[in-house]
C-alpha cells in the first residue's frame, strides 16, 4: 500500500513543459526546509531538503497554479490532480511528484540506531535494517516490532518474523512515514545483561564488606 501525504510532509514538486521558462517559478517554489534525521552518508542532523510543505490544511499552495489540497492522497494520485491543474495553464505538462523528508526510526538491537530520513517512499523493513547497519547478534529476528500511526491519530503496532519466506507477502512489509521499528533483544542478551548486573551487585556488596570490616576496626 502506497503512503499517503499528510500535514507537515515536504513534497518536491516539477512541473515540465517544452519551455522550462514558463515553470521557473513552480520549480523556485520548492523551498528549503530543516528536518532531523540521517540521510545516506550523513550524520544524525537537521538537514536541508527543498520542497513543498503540506500545511496544516492539507493543502500545497504552488505558484500559477494555486493550492492544491493533497493530504490523503498517494504521491501518484497528486501528481494527477496537480497535472489536471496544471494543464489547464501549460501545453502537454509533465508533472513529478515525490516525499523528500519520508522517515522512518529504527532503534533496538541494531548497529546504527536513529531516525532515517529517505529519498524514496517505497522503502522496505529490510531497507530499514540494512540502513541502520543491520541487527546485533542480540537481535531477536522472528518477532520484530513495527509501531505505526494510523489516520485519526492512534497507533498500532505489528509483529514480524524476517526469517519467514512470506515476509514479502505481508501486508506491512513496505514502510509508511513516520514508521518506528524495535528489535528487540533476545535471550542471549538479556541473561548476559542480568549476569553483568548479578557481578556488579556482588563487587558492590564485597566492596561494603570490607568498607564496614575498616570501619569497625578504627
Amino acid at each position: 500500500m502506497e503512503p499517503r501525504i499528510q500535514a507537515d510532509d515536504i513534497l518536491s514538486i516539477s512541473v515540465q513543459t517544452l519551455d522550462p521558462k514558463s515553470t521557473v517559478a513552480i520549480t523556485a517554489g520548492n523551498i528549503p526546509s530543516s528536518v532531523t534525521g540521517t540521510m545516506a552518508g550523513a550524520n544524525a542532523n537537521q538537514q536541508q531538503i527543498a520542497g513543498y510543505l503540506v500545511d496544516k490544511q492539507g493543502d500545497v499552495d504552488i505558484p500559477i497554479l494555486g493550492k492544491v489540497h493533497v493530504a490523503g492522497l498517494t504521491s501518484s494520485q497528486a501528481r494527477d490532480l496537480i497535472k489536471q491543474r496544471a494543464d489547464k495553464s501549460y501545453n502537454d505538462a509533465t508533472v513529478i511528484v515525490r516525499f523528500v523528508n519520508f522517515k522512518i526510526s529504527v532503534t533496538g538491537e541494531v548497529a546504527r540506531p536513529g531516525t532515517y530520513v529517505v529519498p524514496n517512499e517505497r522503502v522496505s523493513i529490510l531497507d530499514a535494517i540494512a540502513m541502520a547497519g543491520d541487527m546485533t547478534i542480540f537481535g531477536k529476528r522472528d518477532n520484530i516490532l513495527l509501531i505505526r500511526e494510523q489516520q485519526d491519530g492512534t497507533k498500532r503496532a505489528y509483529r514480524f518474523n524476517i526469517t519467514k519466506s512470506n515476509l514479502f507477502t505481508e501486508p506491512y512489509y513496505y514502510l509508511k512515514q513516520n514508521d518506528f521499528i524495535y528489535i528487540e533483544p533476545n535471550k542471549s542478551k538479556v541473561a548476559s545483561a542480568d549476569a553483568n548486573q548479578a557481578r556488579t551487585i556482588a563487587i558492590i556488596g564485597s566492596a561494603l564488606s570490607v568498607l564496614i570490616v575498616l570501619i569497625s576496626r578504627l
